[in-house]
């Protein structure tokens, strides 16, 4: 299966190149700008020391995140939501994807009552935004978390990361299981899949949905085996990214 040659010259179980600019913002308590090939997001992580009014006095802290595509992210410009006056139910979706991901690796009694707030910006699509998103934005949390424990907002031995998370896309295209989608890909596939995994190789979430022929079990455990691969490599990024 391996043999096979996409249009971009990868194997059907290899990433897109993937780069990870840790520190691109120089404002935020954390920030990475992500390339997933042509897919680039940009990830900042902000600190507050507080948490929102219905989990005060709890002990716990909290962590979510908002996503947004720039108008000239894509091919034709987008009206911005802000403008429209209504944010629209992709965005909504994908941002509490992005919090639930991020929050499956964090201890928030650990963390104390601070908030996290990771805000994921798309600057050019060519598929897999939210996979990428998720992927920056947790190296974006881990230098957040590390600049709350430097204003002792996060006790010096408290734990608050539980493991890392990386996300990336499969499916299936004509009948072919393949890693990590482009666009031209996405449009085509039969099968198309999200998948978010833990560093230690645990499932925080699976959307897969047939867009064109339903999927059998086999194919599911193809796919499944594809993006446990892929965030192993994912992982790996992240690891060397906030090593430098």
């Amino acid at each position: 299966m391996t043999d096979i040659t996409r249009k971009d010259g990868r194997t059907v179980d290899e990433l897109r190149p993937i780069t990870i600019e840790r520190g691109w913002s120089e404002q935020a308590e954390g920030s990475a700008l992500i390339s997933f090939g042509r897919t680039k997001v940009l990830c900042t992580a902000s600190f507050t020391n507080g948490v929102p009014r219905w989990m005060a006095g709890k002990g716990k802290g909290w962590v979510t995140a908002e996503y947004s595509m720039l108008p000239r992210s894509t091919n034709d410009r987008m009206d911005r939501e802000a403008v429209k006056g209504k944010i629209g139910g992709r965005t909504h979706e994908i941002s509490r994807l992005i919090g639930r991901s991020l929050r499956a690796v964090v201890d928030m009694k650990s963390l104390g009552e601070n908030t996290i707030v990771l805000d994921c910006d798309v600057l050019q699509a060519d598929g897999g935004t939210r996979t990428a998103a998720i992927t920056g934005a947790y190296v974006a949390l881990v230098d957040a978390l590390e600049w709350g424990r430097s204003k002792k907002f996060i006790g010096q031995n408290a734990k608050p990361l539980i493991d890392s998370v990386s996300a990336v896309s499969v499916g299936i295209i004509d009948g072919v299981p393949m890693l990590d989608l482009a666009y031209t890909e996405d449009v085509r596939a039969e099968t198309d899949m999200n998948v978010v995994v833990t560093g230690r190789g645990l499932f925080v979430e699976v959307q897969g949905t047939a867009e064109g022929a339903p999927f059998d079990r086999s194919e599911l455990n193809s796919l499944l085996d594809l993006a446990l691969g892929g965030t192993e490599d994912l992982a790996r990024f992240q690891t060397e990214s906030l090593s430098a």
